[in-house]
């Protein structure tokens, strides 16, 4: 297989055939966007809706939107350290009396002042709160004075009840995926459990005899990269993955593979061309699979393929298989084409907004593919960065994004959409 940059090409497919069983056959390559609304369309309906505390909704997407259940915030509360005051000053000062967070006050009469914490309740008849910093008590009279000598102006530092959001207002729509700032917001808004989608279950098999698990490369055989490398990723996509395993080049073992997964999603790395051990085509006939996409026009990765499995006890919902080429950035090319869209869709995500940014140089293209090319993001331009070859990840670890480079490249200033890696 030829994954190199200029290498191998191919045009633009006229518009692709309806689904055909798998097989060796070669089939056109569909085009980048094309492709990546099939593996859109493929997934069907999300997966079903279920109740998950906030401890376990991270990651999950809303099932429904996410409404508040009280004011934000819900009374009246200091924005500063300081004193609650009454009216135009100075102030008299109540002894023993403090106002602190998670605390009722008492009514404050007018002319008076109470120290108040930041985001304490502000007492009934308080009309601001002056800074601890802008006031002080006389040493002789021993009344509350602002430094300056104009009038506090009135509900000064204070945050009003319902400054955030009213009870009942639509804070995040259906779709949402759930991130650390989703649940304090949903915490502040009064929910101690959220109903979410199921996250698409993924297995990972990792293809190739010549693949070390661990040392360094020796005897012809090299590491793998992909396993470390693409559970992140695709956990990033909002999936649970299950597992990652080794499968021998070997048909029968690889058959039994699809045959008895149990994951939503398989994605398998390798094997998707022609060379001597490549089985996967195969294997999918084998079991009954039909090919959504046989083959890409995009560079690296145009082998990548997506397929529908039949579900692994006999009834159920279909299963996807996304495979992936075997050099890293080809497998990474395929995993935001097929992958990625695929996975957000199962699991109930609203598809992200396209990114575009300026190039900032010329961005290199392949002459009849899309290229997807790693950058570096820097005040709203895309710059490439250097070993972005298909075999090559140093590239990729210094990338913050891969940008979609249509067919002949990009000039400096032009618009390109990127996509972003993914950084945990």
């Amino acid at each position: 297989m030829t994954n190199a940059i200029g290498a191998d090409a191919r045009p633009v497919a006229a518009p692709r055939p309806g689904p055909r069983r798998a097989g060796p056959t070669p089939r056109p390559a569909v085009p980048w966007e094309e492709a990546r609304d099939t593996a859109r369309d493929s997934a069907g309906r999300p997966m079903p809706a279920v109740i998950r505390t906030l401890s376990d909704a991270l990651g999950h997407a809303l099932a429904e939107p996410l409404t508040a259940l009280t004011d934000l915030p819900p009374f009246d509360t200091s924005a500063m350290d300081g004193w609650a005051v009454a009216g135009p000053g100075p102030w008299r000062m109540p002894p023993g009396r403090t106002v602190l967070a998670g605390v009722r006050p008492e009514p404050l009469p007018d002319g008076t002042a109470v120290p108040i914490a930041t985001g304490a309740q502000l007492p009934c008849g308080a009309t601001a709160v002056l800074r601890r910093e802008d006031g002080a008590p006389h040493p002789v009279d021993g009344l509350l004075h602002r430094h300056a000598p104009d009038p506090l102006p009135l509900r000064r530092d204070i945050r009003p009840r319902g400054q955030e959001c009213r009870r009942g207002e639509p804070l995040l729509a259906a779709g949402t995926a759930v991130t650390p700032a989703v649940l304090g917001l949903a915490a502040a808004a009064g929910y101690d459990a959220l109903a979410v989608h199921r996250r698409p279950t993924v297995e990972l098999l990792v293809l190739g005899d010549e693949l070390l698990e661990s040392g360094r490369p020796a005897d012809g055989r090299i590491r793998d990269a992909l396993g470390p490398l693409l559970p992140p990723w695709l956990r990033a996509a909002g999936a649970d993955v299950i597992d990652v395993r080794r499968v021998a080049d070997d048909l029968a073992a690889l058959g039994e593979a699809l045959r008895n997964s149990p994951a939503t999603v398989l994605v398998t790395t390798g094997s998707t061309a022609a060379g001597p051990v490549d089985f996967l085509h195969r294997a999918l006939a084998e079991v009954g699979a039909t090919v959504r996409v046989g083959s890409v026009a995009v560079r690296p990765g145009h082998p990548m393929l997506l397929a529908e499995l039949p579900p692994a006890t006999g009834a159920g919902r279909p299963r996807h298989l996304v495979g992936l080429p075997g050099n890293p950035l080809a497998a990474v090319a395929g995993t935001v084409t097929l992958a990625t869209p695929l996975l957000q869709r199962l699991g109930g995500r609203t598809d992200p907004p396209v990114r575009l940014l300026h190039a900032a140089t010329d961005l290199p293209g392949h002459p009849h593919d899309t290229r997807l090319l790693p950058v570096r993001l820097t005040d709203g331009t895309a710059t490439p960065v250097t070993f972005s070859g298909p075999a090559m990840l140093r590239g990729l670890a210094l990338a913050d994004a891969l940008a979609a480079v249509p067919p002949g490249g990009l000039p400096p200033g032009a618009l390109v959409e990127v996509i972003t890696v993914p950084d945990r």
